[in-house]
């Protein structure tokens, strides 16, 4: 059985980056995740900064463990490395 880890999301609506980290995980079939959108909930903001060292969205967390941006979502994807973390298997 597979893990599929818990996903945070810190994004803000007219963000390019997040629209398209968010779509390549809905590639990967996954929708299901927590999303504070720092438009919508400013306060959330120095939270972001606190636990991910870094003040640009989005900001990517698995199960806690900080995945980074959007650039670091799709190199990981490109390494072969954000399948095993999703919890996906490659096709046979």
């Amino acid at each position: 059985m597979t893990h599929t880890p818990d996903i945070l999301l810190y994004t803000m609506g007219h963000c390019p980056y997040c629209k398209r980290a968010k779509a390549l995980l809905r590639e990967k079939g996954i929708t299901d995740w927590t999303e504070y959108d720092l438009e919508i909930v400013p306060e959330r903001r120095a939270e972001m900064v606190r636990v991910s060292g870094r003040k640009t969205v989005p900001q990517i967390f698995f199960d806690g463990h900080h995945v980074g941006g959007a650039s670091d979502l799709f190199a990981l994807d490109d390494a072969g490395g954000l399948d095993p973390l999703l919890g996906l298997t490659p096709a046979s």
